[in-house]
């Protein structure tokens, strides 16, 4: 019975102790963000926290900001392009290697996944010096094609996780009945994995979209997209346009996500 006490108070100290690296740990995700949100709403005229007044005046501004919209553009196509490539492969590569048990496949299962492993610079630099070789001019095309690198991993990962929970039994079926492969695919596999493959690429899409070290070798002043710029403006102005970009980045992506929780189950799915 002694020690009955004592072991109620160890599960109170774990308890406690679990509780306070979870308050630290969300204090330090919110909180950035919450001053983010907080000093692009800054009456003033420079970047101050906390803000002095409050205003819409930076976001207002952002209309007239001609070189970031085009940066935005710039970003938003890139990271379409991106997305689409990374779909098509990661979906045939999870497809290729999900009930595969072989020593190639696990090998090329960890080459698809190397670029969540190896330092991005690096791969961003070794993409240019291909590029230069090959006489390849840098391009929006290129930049994509870097991006589809980065972003296939998101993919094949989500859509091999719901391969892995599609019963056989139902393609084995599908077969029976005189199905080809292709009708298969559609009517049956494509319908169940759907939300894995949506998963995916929300993911994909904003790794592309903020991306900063590809993008950081592979963009021009021509294709200078939306990451690059706002750390230019960091480094030289310290402009509030940057911190009201950043807060309708913010408030872009949460819609997004709300989007793809109520599509895809994203949560769900990234499990």
């Amino acid at each position: 019975m002694a020690d009955r006490p004592r072991a109620d108070i160890d599960g109170l100290t774990f308890r406690l102790a679990i509780g306070a690296l979870a308050a630290a740990a969300l204090v330090l995700l919110v909180a950035p963000t919450l001053i983010v949100l907080m000093t692009s709403l800054t009456a003033s005229a420079s970047l101050k926290f906390p803000p002095e007044g409050l205003s819409l005046r930076w976001y207002a501004a952002l209309a007239d900001a001609d070189q970031m919209r085009r940066a935005a553009g710039n970003s938003l196509e890139v990271a379409l392009l991106a997305t689409s490539g990374s779909v098509v492969l990661g979906t045939l590569g999870a497809l290729g290697l999900a009930r595969s048990r072989t020593r190639w496949a696990r090998v090329l299962d960890a080459l698809f996944m190397s670029p969540l492993l190896l330092p991005a610079l690096a791969f961003g630099f070794a993409a240019l010096m291909a590029f230069s070789l090959a006489g390849v001019r840098l391009s929006l095309a290129t930049l994509a094609l870097g991006h589809v690198v980065v972003c296939v991993p998101f993919v094949l990962r989500t859509t091999s996780a719901a391969l892995a929970q599609l019963d056989p039994a139902l393609l084995e079926s599908s077969a029976s009945l005189g199905a080809d492969g292709l009708y298969t695919f559609r009517r049956v596999t494509l319908p169940l994995i759907g939300r894995g493959i949506g998963a995916g690429a929300f993911l994909a899409f904003m790794a592309s979209f903020d991306n900063v070290p590809v993008s950081l070798f592979l963009s021009d002043a021509r294709t200078e997209v939306l990451p690059i710029h706002l750390w230019q403006i960091i480094e030289t102005s310290l402009d509030v346009r940057a911190a009201a970009a950043s807060g309708a980045l913010i408030v872009f992506t949460l819609a997004l996500m709300l989007v793809a929780e109520r599509l895809a189950g994203l949560s769900r799915q990234v499990r």
